[in-house]
């Protein structure tokens, strides 16, 4: 019956955005205005229906119903609650339900809350959105069904891939999506404003929002995801620029971008068409990393490996979806007019700049990730790998991190430097310049044996951390504005992050060991020592559980438990690495199998200040979320003001 339910609501949900479609497209007419006041409710009860379908999936696995198949294929009655709700989405028919859940609430907010913008720019806005969710509608209802029933109910289900099977799996999927979902009202802004040829800095203003949001959860999202694989899998890395990891990387470069573009044609009405393309690139990114993720020509961890009929399908929306909007962009671009014009000196030049890095960044993961997919196709295996992403990607990076260094610091328009504003400027980056050379020559003399661009990294993440926070000095900063600090905090993240990846990737030592019981080893400053192993269960696996004791240069001991884990629903294994954190760095541990000769198999890495690479993705993330903040308190500022306003002229008139 809940089945039934949820497959009947998606259907209506499905009639109305095709619905809010029509009505969206006839109220454009200049006929058709009374259906404009048909778009918004539509949404809005389009997003309660679809809301109601995910709701009704999470209860079939909640309640272990063995007569839908889907529950039956992911999930298993001896499963921990965590992982039956998150083994709704852990799979494929329940993940695009989730995709399109979120676009419909997404769709519904738009309606309610948005009234900054023209009528009939947002009535294209939630045409174009409908008309993006009905090709999803139809891969799900056609080509993906969640409901589907068996025709005998299955005694047991095959439960969910171990490597799955982790608390990272209830948040990281779901953080990712909203991210990427944002990123369609992104883009169906950008359509609506095409439609109605109004690009401007009312519709970057009720944009922003939007693009804020959806950068924020895709930053938490890929950070997440990131300690998630490092820690799970086992293979002591945290980036393998993995094809699916390279398709939420994408659209998040596409996103800062837009995000940064964004802000300039709301505060000084430029980089109007720059901002409209961006709009459509950066979902169009999504769409790119659906197709590879749901497509089945990858093998991954992260990859749903489904039929070629499915990917053909999502191939159609690819083409439709993007095909369409840069034909309309095509059209109309020549209608969007150029905006306030501004110098080579001034802190829109330096935006541009990063912008065209970060679209160069995008253009290097785009070609390394298609690349041997292409040419596979033709009978031809290649590798591409960090010998390629890293040294081609930092040929953009390195020039685009100095940039961002100096652009806060630039002003609007058009800047000079001289006098006095020269030496405000150029001091502070000439003392940040000088600890960046300080560093490089410390680490090229103490440390000969890294490359070089780890010491670059280390030398700029040195030198930008210290001047992301010059846009606050002869500020007031109980005053300073709540975005200024969201910028300053974000900067500062991505130095903090650089200096991890540097440092990770300079300073790491790894240790492959054969131990006996009570033998030792040495790890770079850590000794470490196998004291015993053991058995043990858990709710729906068994384990031999290893008892490691760890010094640091000669501290107090502490043990920690690496496991390998077997499930039994479905069968699989999966190491679980055991991490010691400092404040300088990372032990990672990982148990292997057990020789002939009796010894086991153990894996060591020391990585020197590691956890900097979430702890500045997490930062990154705050920094967005000031800027939100920001952003919202400024509305409300401005809604009370007019209301004041309002209630006056009401008194006045009286």
């Amino acid at each position: 019956m809940i089945a039934e339910l949820g497959l009947a609501v998606l259907w209506m949900a499905a009639a109305l955005a095709a619905l809010q479609l029509v009505a969206g497209a006839l109220a454009l007419r200049p006929e058709g205005g009374q259906l404009g006041g048909l778009v918004r409710p539509v949404a809005v009860m389009q997003g309660v229906l679809v809301l109601i379908a995910f709701a009704a999936l999470v209860w079939l696995f909640v309640t272990t119903d063995l007569s839908v198949k889907l529950v039956v294929e992911n999930s298993h009655s001896a499963k921990p609650l965590i992982f039956k709700i998150a083994g709704t989405w852990g799979n494929h028919e329940g993940s695009m339900l989730l995709w399109v859940t979120i676009m419909a609430v997404a769709g519904a907010f738009v309606a309610v809350i948005e009234r900054r913008l023209d009528e009939r720019t947002l009535i294209a806005t939630l045409g174009g959105q409908a008309f993006i969710s009905l090709g999803f509608y139809a891969f799900l209802l056609f080509a993906s069904n969640p409901f589907a029933r068996l025709a005998q109910p299955a005694e047991e289900g095959q439960g969910l891939n171990p490597l799955l099977q982790d608390i990272g799996l209830a948040f990281h999927p779901p953080t990712l999506y909203v991210g990427y979902v944002g990123l369609s009202i992104a883009f169906s802004f950008a359509i609506g404003a095409l439609i109605t040829r109004n690009v401007g800095p009312a519709f970057a203003r009720a944009m922003r929002p939007w693009v804020l949001g959806a950068w924020i959860f895709l930053t938490l999202g890929i950070t997440a995801g990131s300690y998630w694989a490092y820690y799970t899998l086992g293979w002591g890395g945290w980036w393998f620029w993995d094809p699916v990891e390279n398709a939420s990387l994408m659209p998040w470069l596409a996103a800062t971008a837009l995000l940064h573009s964004v802000s300039v044609l709301q505060s000084r009405d430029a980089l109007r068409a720059w901002t409209v393309m961006l709009g459509v690139l950066a979902f169009s990114m999504s769409m790119v990393g659906t197709f590879l993720v749901r497509s089945g020509i990858l093998t991954s961890v992260h990859a749903f490996a489904v039929d070629p009929q499915r990917g053909a399908f999502i191939l159609a929306l690819l083409a439709i979806d993007i095909g369409g909007a840069l034909a309309l962009f095509t059209l109309r671009v020549s209608t969007v007019t150029e905006g306030a014009r501004f110098s080579l000196l001034s802190r829109e030049a330096s935006l541009v700049f990063n912008n065209v890095m970060l679209c160069g960044i995008l253009g290097i993961v785009l070609i390394g990730t298609l690349y041997p997919l292409m040419t596979e196709a033709y009978g031809v295996k290649v590798s591409v790998g960090p010998p390629y992403f890293n040294p081609v990607s930092a040929i953009f990076a390195f020039p685009m991190l100095v940039v961002m260094a100096i652009g806060p610091l630039l002003r609007w328009r058009r800047d000079r430097l001289t006098g006095d504003r020269a030496a405000r400027v150029t001091w502070p980056l000439a003392v940040c310049a000088a600890l960046a050379l300080a560093v490089f020559v410390g680490v090229e003399t103490l440390a000969h044996h890294i490359t070089l661009l780890p010491a670059l990294g280390l030398a700029l993440a040195s030198g930008l951390f210290p001047a992301s926070f010059l846009p606050l000095v002869g500020r007031n900063l109980r005053r300073t504005p709540l975005p200024v600090w969201g910028m300053v905090v974000a900067h500062a993240g991505i130095a903090v992050s650089l200096f991890g990846m540097a440092s990770e990737s300079a300073f790491s030592v790894e240790r492959l060991a054969a131990l006996t019981i009570g033998e030792s080893r040495d790890v770079g400053p850590w000794q470490v020592r196998l004291d015993g192993m053991m058995p043990v269960a858990g709710p729906n696996w068994t384990a031999l559980q290893a008892s490691v004791s760890t010094r640091y240069a000669g501290a107090a001991p502490t043990v920690l438990h690496p496991m390998a884990e077997t499930f039994t629903n479905p069968p699989g294994t999966r190491n679980e690495s055991a991490l010691q954190t400092r404040w300088n760095g990372q032990l990672y541990v990982v148990l292997g199998e057990q020789a002939q000769d009796g010894r086991w198999q153990m894996r060591f890495w020391w990585k020197p200040f590691v956890p900097l690479i979430w702890a500045g993705g997490a930062m990154v993330g705050l920094g967005g979320l000031l800027a939100l903040l920001g952003r919202v308190m400024s509305d409300l500022r401005r809604l009370i003001a007019k209301d004041k306003i309002a209630y006056r002229r009401t008194r006045q008139g009286r």
